[in-house]
């Protein structure tokens, strides 16, 4: 079985996230046990019973609330360290509810009241079933849960059939159903075991491809697709006074690298342009492979248009610093054109192409330079602004 240790990040949150979407089910079994409880208590009148149900009253109710302060918290969106925690409360809660259970079954044994046992031994496969179903991306919370609830009841049973106090063949079915009891959790936990290796293939399956569909595979940078969910978020969140810049880059030379020295040191050396440019990007910004030797920049929150004038110098300077592949030193240059947003528009395609002209009138002026788009650009190119 696959430790959690080495789930991807991604996977483990998702696997977490199913427990915190069981509110009703839980408070279903609440209401369950209170039924069982108090119908048990009206029967015997035992203060014991009363303890019983009301401290699993309690616990549902802790339950329900974990569920809503986890919500609360950020769900899925909170850190790896957080997660786990808030995991460990649930599992605390749900091994309390397993003890409580099994004690009221324990209880209902101290008297032969038939219709008392079907109904505690019923709560119990319920609860068992439950688990599985639920909570089984969690195998080793649905382990001890079951091993507390099933464990200390099949004990009370067969030390109930040894007593000899009862006449055959009373003592007998006691330990069948104690056999049976162990034998649905053995099973049930070969289900969960199924289950949970199913689910960390789904869930490790999607995030691959979700990566896949967002991710250039060569340089791990974000392609068209995460570039533009990125915009409409910035379009959407960007505050009254603040621009976004779009840097359309082109590598001057790269082709003279391929030529000569083979598309294997062109990988490398585009492994390292993305890497150069992911570590002079903010959080907030996005460096995009666009294909070949084309990569797209978006610079978020820009209050002046010296900031992504800045930015690009930066980029031109640290992509024109050599780079040793293979032993090997070799140069290139990048030269950048910028469209501003939103004085060329809100629509992506619209600004990339902008940039692009942009990026022509760049290097028309020679390798390692920066031009602004303007109007004047776009009227002898023949295109209008939006």
């Amino acid at each position: 079985m696959v430790s959690d240790a080495m789930l991807p990040d991604a996977v483990y949150r998702d696997l977490v996230s199913t427990l915190f979407t069981m509110a009703t089910p839980i408070m279903a079994f609440g209401l369950l046990y209170l039924l069982v409880g108090t119908l048990i208590y009206l029967k015997w009148q035992d203060p014991l019973i009363a303890a019983l149900t009301g401290s699993a009253m309690l616990v549902t109710i802790a339950r329900v609330w974990l569920i809503k302060a986890y919500s609360a918290a950020g769900r899925t969106d909170q850190d790896i360290a957080s997660l786990k925690v808030w995991e460990g409360r649930y599992a605390f809660l749900t091994y309390i509810s397993a003890l409580l259970l099994a004690g009221l079954h324990i209880r209902a044994l101290s008297a032969h009241e038939p219709l008392v046992h079907i109904g505690t031994i019923s709560l119990i496969f319920t609860f068992g079933s439950g688990i599985v179903s639920r909570n089984a991306s969690r195998p080793r919370l649905c382990l001890i849960s079951l091993l507390l609830v099933v464990g200390p009841t099949a004990i009370a049973m067969l030390t109930h059939a040894a007593s000899g106090a009862d006449e055959l063949p009373h003592p007998e079915f006691f330990v069948l159903q104690a056999f049976l009891l162990v034998a649905v959790t053995l099973m049930s936990l070969q289900s969960v075991r199924h289950l949970y290796i199913s689910s960390v293939e789904h869930l490790t399956t999607k995030h691959d491809l979700a990566t896949l569909a967002r991710y250039d595979p060569l340089t791990g940078l974000p392609n068209r697709l995460l570039l533009r969910e990125t915009f409409q978020a910035n379009v959407q969140s960007s505050a009254a006074d603040e621009q976004m810049a779009v840097h359309y880059l082109d590598l001057d030379g790269f082709k003279a690298v391929n030529d000569r020295y083979g598309h294997p040191a062109g990988d490398a050396m585009l492994r390292e342009v993305a890497r150069r440019l992911q570590i002079m990007i903010r959080a907030e910004d996005v460096a995009c492979r666009l294909g070949g030797d084309e990569f797209l920049l978006l610079q978020c929150q820009v209050r002046h248009q010296d900031q992504a004038d800045l930015l690009a110098r930066r980029i031109i300077k640290q992509l024109s610093e050599p780079y040793l592949i293979d032993g090997v030193e070799m140069r290139i240059t990048a030269s950048v054109g910028i469209a501003m947003s939103p004085e060329f528009g809100l629509e992506l395609e619209r600004l990339m192409a902008f940039a692009d002209t942009a990026l022509y009138r760049s290097k028309a002026k020679g390798k390692a330079q920066v031009h602004f788009c303007t109007t004047e650009d776009l009227r002898q190119s023949g295109q209008a602004v939006a």
